[in-house]
């Protein structure tokens, strides 16, 4: 992604090959690209930010990053800080996945298992910066939109699609969207190549997909609102997705409104049958998240919204390697809505304050 260097924040990079992931055309929908995040060094599109984000910490001689996750977003902040010789303090919930604690203390990060939710963690952060230590010991907290860099990392996927498809926008873009800060970077990037010169000031439709056990913003769209209520009792295989809150939630729907996108809901069980859909049809083994996108595109066209000539990518933002615990179920493998759920994660993405 340092390719856009003149584009980024003036520093230094802290690198590990992250960006530049393969837009793939779709062998099911033509007009159907799918961009691959997953092939990021750590398995997802959390590296793009966290590469921006510790490149700047490391700048600005920041000597200590945390930041309250239970997912990629630690794994990625676990690596960066690794390579850029920096300590990560990630705080976990106990029950976190056994893919994302393994990285983080292979990363040689400092792991802090919370009895609780994320959401606890993000409390433990916030005390932490209450501390006396906190400025004195060069603490920097790195949580969803806390800090500015983060969404310049995540940007340079606007600037890939444009890039990748001849500098010419598609007609829509669907999103995964828990935190949203990959949406916020993207209409960053197309309004910065329109002052460059490089693109027209013709927008693609942004369309958010969450899931149905948590969709703040799909309600808040569906009711005409400029901000969201804290989702309750949020569940979902999809911890990327289980934000009750996201943090920025009414720059995402301005953004909905301002490119005329859409809202859309996926329930783990379509969450499930994509997944397996499209490592079967394309190849590509998804996270749920990414494969929530397959879900929002076959709605959207079955309606309407989308034509067949319509030129739309689809963001898979993780791999689904990072679910292997949560896709080798008897549920997963045969899900059937009629007679059970597959098992909630009682933990999630990056959940702000509320």
């Amino acid at each position: 992604m340092w390719r856009y260097q003149a584009v980024l924040p003036p520093a230094t990079p802290v690198t590990l090959g992250e960006g530049f992931t393969p837009m793939l055309p779709s062998r099911e929908y033509p007009n159907v690209f799918i961009k691959d995040e997953g092939l990021n060094p750590t398995g997802s599109f959390k590296a793009r930010g966290l590469s921006a984000a510790v490149t700047m910490a490391r700048h600005f001689g920041v000597k200590k990053l945390a930041i309250p996750s239970a997912g990629n977003a630690a794994g990625a902040l676990a690596a960066y800080a690794a390579a850029a010789g920096l300590e990560a303090h990630i705080f976990m919930p106990k029950d976190v996945p056994a893919a994302n604690r393994i990285e983080c203390d292979y990363y040689g990060a400092r792991v802090n298992l919370i009895d609780g939710l994320i959401s606890d963690c993000a409390q433990k952060v916030a005390d932490l910066k209450q501390s006396d230590t906190w400025d004195k010991d060069g603490w920097f907290d790195v949580s969803t939109t806390k800090e500015p860099y983060r969404v310049e990392g995540k940007k340079t996927m606007g600037y890939e699609v444009a890039e990748q498809l001849g500098w010419k926008l598609p007609q829509g873009i669907i999103y995964p969207t828990g935190g949203g800060v990959g949406l916020l970077g993207m209409w960053k990037a197309f309004d910065e190549m329109e002052a460059l010169g490089w693109i027209s000031s013709e927008r693609p439709k942004m369309i958010t997909v969450q899931s149905a056990g948590c969709a703040p913003v799909v309600r808040a769209w569906e009711e005409g609102k400029s901000s969201v209520e804290m989702w309750t009792n949020a569940s979902t295989l999809a911890s990327g997705l289980r934000v009750p809150k996201p943090y920025g939630d009414y720059l995402i729907l301005e953004i909905l409104r301002k490119s005329k996108g859409q809202a859309v809901a996926a329930t783990d069980e379509e969450l499930l049958e994509a997944t397996r859909h499209w490592a079967k049809v394309e190849g590509i083994f998804a996270a749920p998240e990414g494969a929530a996108c397959l879900v929002a595109y076959r709605k959207l066209r079955a309606t309407g919204f989308f034509q067949p000539e319509d030129k739309v990518v689809l963001f898979n933002t993780g791999t689904g390697l990072k679910y292997l615990d949560v896709l080798d179920t008897d549920v997963a493998r045969a899900p059937s809505p009629a007679k059970s759920k597959p098992p909630a994660r009682q933990i999630g993405g990056i959940i702000g304050p509320y």
